[in-house]
């Protein structure tokens, strides 16, 4: 293995395998969060929160916790890693690094607790700001997806059902459709945030049997202990848990992010239908000196929305790793979950937010091809109309069943030769009919055949759910 150790532990090149996480995807941002240096930094957090709370029931001394503080910070990863080689216990090794700058407090750090109040604690404080910087950053693309909504509400294009020619729709409205999936993505993500908990302070089965004995005699209870730590980490604590928190919210949380993956993913997905050129109405951008193919230098390939779609499917399986994690936490404590949560939490989060970026940078540069949308809407368009002509028709005295069967007839023919490349002739067809012009005159034909009003309140709709998204964001801000 290739690699380098400075003061403040190994730092690995590319010589030796590296996650994509930590280099190709994700934003520097969250990986700090999800870096080994923070995690140390929140477990310090944690043990000086306790021997604060324990320094007010008279178990620590004022210079001990005062010693803990000053040296809260002095993260030592390289220590650690030669004292873990030798005792093989990641956490017992961060304490004895920590209590070596502690000459005054080492002695009293973890003082009654057992290795998941701290290390579960520190979960919940990484995955708590993860949220908080996902939560941004989706707000950020609802606010420029509300406006495009809003810009876009009017301009009608053809829609698609089983990804065939349908009834018209609305740019603005499609768009709305995806931004009705990611606010309630943003709903969701606040929500779980505003009901976080920590596995508190509960030792080692989650009974608070050593803070009893620790506490005897000194007037505090175990939980009005655990109430002070949990009130300086700025987090609520469940009620009851084991060795660890319930790994349920692991399950709630992963569930979340697979949600918002797979309403990206589907935005995604969209685009490199529309963008196909046999469609052309839509584009990822495409920037001047990029490179589409290494073989076919003509391509324009939808990198991005690709690139969504592949980390998305990867975020859609994190949810079952996490459901095994939670149904399979037997009686007070397994370690069969620890292994993995060092991959699906970072993962989940730094895959998460690879999503919502590369998302937002498509819909900064999403570019709208008039002429295509005009030209689907004039060769599809009349067909998705015959169903307008037909309730006229049947209006001014037609039988239903017969003007079906001759509207068919044409539609039939003029959909072959759209097939073959001819022109749409479906409204030349039907306005020269003449058991139709018996109930209808040739303009009143073609005017129905017009699909360009036949939109409904698809607008109207659009422009609502626009103003929904920033009613809820200003909500956020509050």
């Amino acid at each position: 293995m290739s690699h380098s150790r400075h003061s403040d532990g190994p730092s690995f090149d590319h010589d030796a395998y590296l996650s994509p996480f930590t280099w190709r995807y994700g934003s520097a941002e969250m990986r700090t969060i999800w870096s080994e240096t923070h995690r140390r930094q929140l477990f310090r957090r944690v043990w000086v929160a306790l021997a604060a709370a324990q320094h007010e029931a008279g178990l620590v001394s004022a210079e001990q916790l005062a010693d803990l503080r000053a040296h809260q910070n002095d993260v030592n990863l390289a220590r650690a890693a030669e004292i873990e080689a030798e005792i093989g216990h990641d956490l017992m090794a961060e304490i004895h690094a920590f209590a070596e700058r502690c000459p005054v407090g080492g002695g009293v750090i973890h003082l009654g607790a057992t290795s998941a109040d701290v290390l579960d604690n520190a979960d919940v404080l990484r995955i708590r700001e993860s949220l908080d910087l996902l939560i941004e950053r989706v707000g950020a693309l609802l606010a420029d997806l509300a406006e495009r909504i809003e810009t876009h509400a009017d301009h009608v294009c053809i829609g698609f059902t089983h990804i065939q020619p349908a009834e018209p729709t609305t740019v603005g409205y499609r768009l709305a459709v995806y931004g009705q999936d990611v606010l309630e993505d943003y709903q969701e993500l606040r929500r779980l945030r505003q009901r976080l908990m920590g596995k508190g302070i509960k030792g080692a089965v989650g009974t608070s049997a050593s803070y009893a004995q620790l506490l005897a005699g000194t007037g505090v209870t175990p939980a009005e202990l655990e109430a002070r730590v949990m009130e300086e980490l700025g987090l609520r604590a469940f009620p009851v848990a084991t060795q660890v928190y319930p790994r349920q919210q692991d399950y709630r949380l992963l569930t979340a992010l697979a949600g918002l993956a797979a309403s990206l993913y589907r935005f995604a997905f969209d685009l490199r239908l529309l963008q196909s050129p046999p469609i052309g109405e839509w584009s990822e951008p495409f920037s001047a000196r990029q490179v589409g193919s290494s073989a076919m230098p003509f391509k324009r390939n939808p990198v991005h929305a690709e690139n969504v779609d592949s980390l998305a499917r990867y975020v859609a399986a994190l949810p079952r790793v996490a459901w095994d994690n939670a149904a399979h936490s037997l009686l007070e404590r397994t370690l069969d979950d620890s292994a993995n949560r060092r991959l699906i939490l970072p993962d989940g989060f730094l895959a998460s937010d690879e999503l919502v970026r590369r998302a937002h940078r498509i819909l900064r540069g999403l570019q709208f091809h008039d002429e295509a949308i005009a030209r689907n809407l004039e060769t599809y368009g009349p067909f998705a109309a015959t169903e307008r002509l037909l309730m006229e028709l049947v209006r001014a005295g037609a039988d239903r069943q017969a003007m079906h069967e001759r509207i068919r007839e044409h539609a039939m023919t003029a959909w072959g030769a759209v097939q073959r490349g001819a022109p749409p002739a479906l409204p030349d067809r039907l306005s020269a009919d003449e058991v139709l012009l018996h109930y209808l005159p040739a303009d009143r034909v073609r005017s129905l055949l017009d699909a360009g009003g036949h939109v409904g309140d698809a607008p109207e709709r659009a422009r609502r759910l626009a103003t929904a998204i920033r009613t809820a964001l200003e909500g956020g801000r509050e």
